[in-house]
């Protein structure tokens, strides 16, 4: 690609107000077409095979199938260049070495033009194919040396309110229940809710610090005060603070040993 050449871009992203975000930072960069926006896997992999991006801002966390499963789905060698898009710090390391850039939600504009610029320079001088090989490492599940298994779980979550883009540290967060297909966050008395699957949600929290108590419930283990067993064989936690939930009998002995119990 040549300089003065326009450069061709994909949005993918689930989010509406996350597309709005990025057409309207993309609408003060010269020589830049917007080509297509999706939001959700299956769609994204149809749009990168026709329409043939020079760039795509892809969403990690995506309908369908995920940023990931996209990029595995097209293959190393022929995902275009990628500037990933997350609301999860812990995945940040590994994307930076797969991708010309990643944007962590919510971002600046500052933050913005460094990936965009690093992206158009790259594009320009040809170099995108070296990424090819690691972009194939993340693929096939491979962990940045040196990165530490703690550093896969997640220490803040973005929220939308109101247009508005909140950051929760997940120390804060007292207990999450499953809402279709969301997640309410409790933080104290405030209340939160993102689109999250609870399986998710499970495999990112740090488990020495977190517990799923049912299938609609993960609880912060040192909140809990109190483990109830009520009359007729149904089983509580009580936290401090006064809230009850339930757990789930196959689950009620493993939080036992969690908490010291012995049994």
């Amino acid at each position: 690609m040549t300089r003065g050449k326009v450069l061709r871009v994909l949005i993918a992203d689930d989010e509406r107000l996350a597309r709005q975000r990025l057409e309207d930072l993309l609408a003060h960069e010269s020589n830049v077409e917007i080509v297509g926006r999706t939001d959700n896997g299956p769609t994204t992999i149809a749009a990168i095979r026709e329409l043939e991006p020079d760039l795509i801002f892809l969403d990690i966390q995506m309908a369908g199938k995920t940023g990931l499963e996209v990029a595995r789905e097209i293959g190393a060698e022929s995902m275009p260049p990628v500037i990933f898009t997350t609301a999860y710090d812990h995945a940040v390391a590994a994307f930076d070495l797969a991708a010309i850039d990643y944007l962590l939600k919510p971002f600046d504009d500052e933050r913005f033009e460094k990936a965009f610029r690093r992206a158009r320079k790259m594009i320009e001088l040809h170099q995108v194919s070296k990424l090819s090989q690691e972009l194939r490492a993340l693929l096939g599940g491979a962990q940045s040396e040196g990165e530490s298994p703690r550093s896969q779980y997640l220490e803040r979550i973005a929220v939308e309110m109101r247009g508005q883009v909140r950051i929760v540290p997940v120390k804060q967060i007292d207990y999450l229940i499953a809402s279709g297909p969301y997640a309410e966050l409790f933080v104290g008395d405030k209340r939160y809710l993102i689109r999250e699957r609870m399986q998710t949600l499970e495999e990112r929290l740090d488990p020495a610090k977190f517990f799923r108590i049912h299938r609609s419930a993960i609880v912060r283990l040192d909140l809990i005060e109190t483990l109830l067993r009520n009359p007729g064989g149904d089983y509580a936690v009580q936290l401090k603070g006064g809230v009850k939930l339930k757990v789930s009998r196959s689950r009620f002995e493993q939080l036992e040993r969690l908490v010291g119990v012995k049994i």
